[in-house]
């Protein structure tokens, strides 16, 4: 491991407070660091995380070219099995054809005029939400008006029973728990259950709607197909789940990330105030200036060459999102957050083929939270520092209080 990856310590808490120091140390000393612990290629600069995003010789998986042996990796534990069934059958770590034919046969359900309609109904439930933050005087801005917007949202799309989504976010936090750098048995083992329990619920749900349909997004993926094609119900099941994880994830941490970065720059967050019709811009800076997902993962599936070292087939990269959109080379003075930056290309959704699908709908959502409590909570202010969650590929705040 060279001096510069030395900095890179993803399980300290002070590295997950704040990475961005060690970022910059990465992207000045190389294109390209070996990371011993984990058996990574770092990769921090924008131009190359963009461009990786988009090669085709890179993958989510190797499994549509290659078996574990083959790739010269070792299976994972058979008990392991409901999660990567699971994850697997997502369009996230799909590759084509598989990942074209699902993500064509989801895209006529979930169609951008789907999520514009979503709109009214959406800043309905962000002013409901800021209201009950207002009558309360304040309290935990994750618990209150974060975690609760996309997963109502995501559940109406889904037509999830309200008396049963508090079951959905213990489920969605043990299975993207999985997805941190060397995960522990036992976050195995938590994200195990929770996809089978998460699994034999949709599996029910997807038969209800079978029997009667509905105008709700499982009854438009039932009915999604091109010619013979029609999605099995595993990548249905595989398919909510994904879009479920992703809004619980990543909006609720877009959006207490980026109040706690308004609440540190006190002057962008007066101007934000001053001014709504920033609100646009505002939103796509503050999910640029701290990253909800830090890292993207791709395996080699055939050699490349970055900055004259080769990369040979069966190693892995991570793509530092964080990095990239902090990079001097295509932000400038990209440690500085603001809120009327207009070309703002970052990566947060990432991009190529696996660009994020629910990229319209998580703009909305921020655009209406963010105008919600702006309009309603106009001296909203943070009450004590915030704790970071020990993860840090999806980096988030366990709390933030705040008072009205």
């Amino acid at each position: 491991m060279n001096a510069a990856a030395a900095v890179f310590d993803p399980w300290s808490p002070a590295f997950v407070a704040d990475p961005y120091p060690a970022y910059a140390g990465l992207r000045e000393t190389g294109r390209v660091h070996w990371y011993e612990p984990t058996g990574q290629w770092l990769i921090p600069r924008h131009a190359d995380v963009s461009a990786l995003l988009r090669d085709r010789r890179l993958g989510r998986t190797y499994l549509h070219r290659f078996s574990h042996e083959e790739f010269g990796r070792t299976p994972p534990p058979p008990e392991h099995e409901p999660f990567h069934v699971l994850n697997g059958n997502g369009l996230l770590d799909l590759e084509p054809p598989d990942h074209t034919r699902i993500r064509r046969l989801i895209s006529k359900a979930f169609t951008a005029r789907t999520v514009q309609r979503l709109t009214p109904a959406v800043e309905r439930m962000a002013a409901e939400l800021a209201d009950e933050l207002c009558a309360r005087g304040g309290g935990d801005l994750i618990e209150l008006v974060a975690e609760p917007l996309p997963v109502a949202v995501i559940a109406e799309m889904l037509g999830i029973p309200r008396a049963d989504r508090g079951l959905l976010r213990p489920w969605s936090a043990d299975i993207v728990g999985m997805f941190e750098l060397n995960p522990t048995e036992e976050a195995a083992r938590r994200a195990v259950r929770a996809s089978v329990e998460f699994s034999a619920y949709l599996r029910d749900l997807i038969a209800e709607r079978r029997a009667a349909p509905g105008d709700d997004l499982i009854s438009a993926l039932i009915a999604a197909h091109d010619a013979d094609d029609r999605l099995s119900e595993q990548e249905m099941i595989s398919t909510c789940v994904l879009l479920l994880n992703a809004g619980h994830e990543a909006t609720v941490n877009t959006t207490a990330n980026g109040w706690l970065a308004l609440f540190r720059n006190p002057d962008q967050l007066a101007a934000l105030r001053a001014d709504p019709a920033l609100l646009p811009t505002a939103v796509e800076e503050l999910m640029r200036y701290d990253t909800p997902l830090q890292m993207f993962e791709r395996w080699v599936l055939d050699d490349i060459e970055i900055a004259g070292r080769t990369l040979s087939r069966g190693a892995e990269v991570a793509l530092l999102f964080g990095s990239a959109n902090r990079d001097p080379e295509r932000f400038p003075d990209p440690d500085c957050l603001d809120l009327t930056r207009s070309d703002n290309p970052h990566l947060t959704f990432g991009a190529g083929i696996h660009y994020c699908l629910g990229a319209p709908l998580a703009r909305i959502e921020l655009a209406a939270s963010f105008g919600a409590l702006l309009e309603r909570a106009p001296g909203l202010r943070l009450v004590s520092e915030p704790r970071w969650k020990p993860g840090y590929v999806i980096r988030g705040l366990e709390e933030l209080v705040v008072e009205v």
